[in-house]
């Protein structure tokens, strides 16, 4: 990474929304490092601007770290200029069912705020002197979930999500000293392959009458990591289609 192209860090860039960003940023050519569970699908690996790709399991302490280094060492001495925190959890039930507060195994909390808030949190921490390097922008995913009731995702997902909201304003705050913006998105109802039938019955709500893409997603976060955004930080944008408006 010599050349004059900017890099982006994109967590869960396997499927979905992380994979359709990761495409966006190449797309516009930077370089991307990325992770996932999975391995990079083969089409991508022959792209040269997809710098490198780590398979991670980001809830496990020991594989994270595995991780923070072993882009630190791709990066070396080069800035950062965008880390987007994309990988998420929301377990249900095996037939489907959203687990609230009352219902389902405690321990599953667990897991999910390891991946959705400390996870993020760790990240930022690995990478801030990358990001300072860069003046970097960070977007971290939380979800319409996290502000309003939802039919379909669980309590313990939703309140992660509230909190990494939180989290996106302490950050800014923090980061701001080190010329590192923070913000986040909160995504309505998107089309990607984990979405369920049942979601269908959600678009009357929508006022644009219509699913999201993850391409409207991608978009966005590219946005608040691009110079159009350089005075934006410590924000949420929804991406919701005028949903969370009810």
């Amino acid at each position: 990474m010599t050349d004059d192209r900017k890099t982006v860090i994109i967590t869960g860039a396997s499927r979905g929304i992380g994979h359709t960003t990761a495409r966006l940023f190449l797309d516009r050519g930077w370089h991307i490092i990325t992770c996932s569970r999975e391995d990079t699908p083969e089409e991508c690996k022959r792209d040269p601007k997809w710098t490198e790709h780590i398979p991670t399991d980001l809830s496990d302490a020991e594989s994270l770290s595995h991780f923070i280094e072993a882009a630190n060492k791709a990066l070396g001495d080069e800035p950062l200029h965008a880390l987007v925190n994309n990988a998420g959890m929301s377990p249900k039930t095996s037939y489907k069912e959203r687990l609230g507060c009352l219902n389902g195994d405690l321990e599953a909390w667990h897991d999910v705020f390891e991946l959705n808030l400390f996870a993020p949190l760790k990240l930022c921490r690995g990478f801030a002197a990358a990001l300072h390097r860069g003046e970097g922008a960070v977007v971290n995913v939380s979800s319409i979930a996290g502000h309003l009731i939802h039919p379909f995702a669980g309590s313990a997902y939703s309140i992660s999500k509230t909190a990494l909201s939180g989290l996106t304003r302490e950050l800014a705050n923090e980061f701001a000293s080190l010329g590192v913006r923070v913000n986040s998105i909160a995504p309505g109802e998107i089309e990607t392959e984990m979405l369920q039938p049942e979601y269908e019955m959600l678009i009357p709500r929508i006022p644009l009458n219509r699913m999201g893409t993850p391409e409207d997603v991608a978009r966005t976060i590219f946005f608040l990591c691009s110079e159009d955004a350089g005075y934006v930080t410590g924000s949420e944008l929804w991406v919701t289609g005028g949903q969370h408006l009810f």
